[in-house]
């Protein structure tokens, strides 16, 4: 047997056993959508498929009853929902309308299926972005997520990242070269304003400026003809814009999401800062919003003129700064699984390089959210308690973020 045919024959056998893997990941997975009950306001605390009850199953019900949604009073007395529905892209009503229209578990199987594709398809778009072999790098970045914590939780609480993610890499990673594409990216990523907007800031300062007006144009006229129905049926442009206002001031204050809360999960750097020092300064969020987007729009800039693996890091750090810019959640970091993959085969292959070292330290730092699995959970809450098991994901993950500074910093000089 050829040297040639015999490193086929691994690669195929490696394959087949990477996907047999992720095939039993994939299917514990799905367990949580089959086996999910109906929603009653018995079992508001229910958390499987808990994200695909609040913020997609009943509102877009809700819509389709002739109510608005973003309403939190509205919601709350008309569907057993525990969380408001938050200010998604009004075209999330119509995009996922067909998961809606079935028996709400069939709904949540099909919402779960897909979103197992879109992960696939998140692993296909990292191994392309990494310049690995297509096949085997695809299984085993898929494998890795739905393994991973993060993966799982996309299924288990039914997220829309998977979506939100695919779109923020069709949107770095194609606009060079199919900027078309790539402003259809950023109109998904728009999904979450909280993802859309830094994606939109950082790619207009990295020079994507058709990437960044286009896909923002794209995301608003999708939206639009949703907007003018709500606005129709509430009586006008004030009580509309008094819904938002309610419900930002909803969300502003409850327990998972509210900055200032020691309970929250969030790992955006305002959030991480109060549960680390019990403090937080006036105008802290809008500072850190400032100052997180200016570092890292000029930072990549500067990287964007550097070699090709000088613009992977600005990948990455566009990615962990539109994180740590805004309110989000340990799962969010799912966006920058392509970039941390490019990253990785770069660091391994110049892992002799001094330069290079406090790179991978960054990377070593985003894998903590993925590695924070029940049994770590229990092990964290044990020795630390519960404050610290909610706060090790945000503070690693801005760690992560200052280390890419000084990488990026350095490249610089």
């Amino acid at each position: 047997m050829s040297t040639t045919t015999r490193a086929t024959s691994t690669r195929t056998l490696a394959t087949i056993a990477v996907a047999l893997v992720g095939a039993f990941s994939a299917a514990r997975a799905l367990r949580p959508a089959w086996e999910v009950p109906a929603p009653t306001e018995a079992n508001l605390a229910e958390e499987r498929l808990q994200d695909f009850r609040d913020a997609t199953y009943f509102p877009i019900r809700e819509f389709l009853a002739g109510g608005n949604p973003y309403d939190p009073a509205a919601m709350f007395e008309h569907w057993p929902v525990r969380q408001n529905f938050n200010l998604y892209q009004p075209y999330h009503l119509v995009l996922h309308l067909p998961f809606a229209l079935p028996e709400y578990r069939i709904g949540a199987i099909a919402f779960t299926l897909a979103s197992l594709v879109l992960l696939g398809l998140l692993g296909l778009l990292a191994a392309r972005q990494a310049k690995l072999p297509l096949v085997l790098g695809t299984a085993v970045i898929a494998a890795l997520l739905v393994t991973s914590q993060v993966g799982k939780a996309q299924l288990y609480v039914g997220q829309v990242n998977p979506l939100i993610a695919v779109g923020a890499a069709a949107a770095l990673m194609a606009r060079s070269s199919h900027p078309r594409v790539a402003a259809l990216g950023l109109a998904v990523a728009w999904l979450k304003p909280q993802f859309g907007l830094p994606l939109a800031v950082l790619l207009f300062a990295r020079g994507s400026r058709r990437v960044s007006f286009g896909g923002t144009a794209i995301a608003a006229l999708a939206s639009l003809p949703v907007i003018g129905l709500l606005v129709y049926r509430g009586g006008g442009v004030g009580a509309f814009l008094d819904v938002i206002k309610a419900n930002l001031a909803h969300a502003s204050h409850t327990s998972y999401g509210a900055v200032d809360s020691l309970t929250a999960q969030r790992v955006d750097l305002p959030a991480v800062f109060f549960r680390t020092t019990d403090w937080l300064p006036p105008g802290a969020e809008l500072v850190a919003l400032l100052g997180v987007l200016g570092a890292t729009a000029y930072l990549a800039r500067k990287l964007d003129r550097g070699d090709d693996d000088s613009r992977s890091v600005a990948d990455l750090i566009t990615c962990v700064g539109a994180v740590v810019a805004l309110v989000h959640q340990p799962g969010d970091v799912l966006i920058a699984v392509p970039a941390m993959a490019a990253v990785a085969v770069i660091c391994w292959r110049r892992r002799q390089e001094k330069a290079w070292q406090l790179t991978s330290a960054a990377l070593l730092a985003l894998t903590v959210p993925f590695v924070h699995l029940y049994f770590v959970n229990e092990a964290i809450i044990g020795l630390f308690g519960s404050r610290t098991d909610v706060t090790v994901d945000g503070a690693a993950i801005v760690v992560a973020w200052v280390l890419l500074v000084v990488v990026a910093t350095r490249r610089r000089a």
